[in-house]
């Protein structure tokens, strides 16, 4: 599943499951463009993309504002090229009880978890246009799936993103231009453990005993972004280690 000569943008790549993309996606052959709010952390990813022989660039951006975008893309042609292939990856997850959410907590995660995909592939897409051909892999989640508490706000966001990949694999399905959807499933990331103190405890509960890695993700991404992927669209590929099915 060779990615050489294509350019990629993995949002939110500063850590975890964005990490883990844009170093697999690098050692397929792609140049990765790294955008993160945590320039710090898009500087470390890239280090390790480096470090395994890929190309990459670090940009510090917030991926749910349209100025930064913009700038971001910008930089990335400039440096890299077009982009062909694009993983909506950055997002936020904060538990709260439904009686307990404050408005701003659910404005803050839909402008991020799924108005920022809107925004980001929107500066992306014509890139894809002019190639004839592109890779469009957005991060949903697991929950928006089997459904959790304390996480509407979330799991709202979550589930538009599954309906945003649909509506678009549809429109572009004619293009070259795939759109595809990954939900993780009960994934060991740095985000993760700000919630739950010891991940490996809880997945004892589970069919695999453990929990996923971020590299599990990574490798449905790249699948999704290979060429070998051409005739799958509008799919959601469930990387959960059979914690359900469907």
């Amino acid at each position: 599943m060779s990615l050489e000569g294509r350019n990629a943008v993995v949002t939110g790549g500063g850590s975890g499951i964005g990490r883990a993309c844009a170093v697999v996606l690098a050692g397929k052959g792609a140049s990765v463009a790294v955008w993160d709010l945590n320039g710090e952390g898009a500087e470390e990813t890239v280090a390790m993309v480096r470090d395994a022989g890929g190309k990459g660039i670090a940009i510090e951006a917030n991926c749910a504002e349209t100025g930064a975008i913009a700038g971001a893309a910008e930089r990335t042609r400039t440096e890299l090229g077009p982009v062909t292939v694009l993983v909506n990856n950055a997002g936020i997850t904060k538990y709260v009880a439904f009686v307990e959410m404050t408005e701003d907590n659910w404005d803050e995660t839909i402008e991020i978890d799924l108005k920022g995909p809107f925004l980001v592939t929107k500066a992306i897409i014509a890139d894809m246009l002019e190639a004839g051909w592109g890779r469009i892999v957005n991060i949903s989640s697991s929950g928006m799936q089997s459904g959790s508490p304390n996480m509407a706000h979330y799991l709202a966001a979550k589930g538009g993103v599954l309906g945003f990949t649909r509506a678009l694999a549809a429109e572009f399905a004619g293009t070259g231009i795939t759109v595809n959807n990954v939900p993780p499933g009960f994934i060991d990331t740095p985000l993760m453990r700000r919630n739950i103190a010891d991940p490996a405890e809880v997945a004892k509960s589970m069919p695999m005993k453990r929990p996923g890695r971020p590299e599990d993700i990574a490798h449905a991404v790249a699948y999704l972004a290979s060429e070998e992927a051409a005739y799958v669209t509008g799919h959601t590929l469930s990387v959960n280690g059979g914690r359900y099915f469907g």
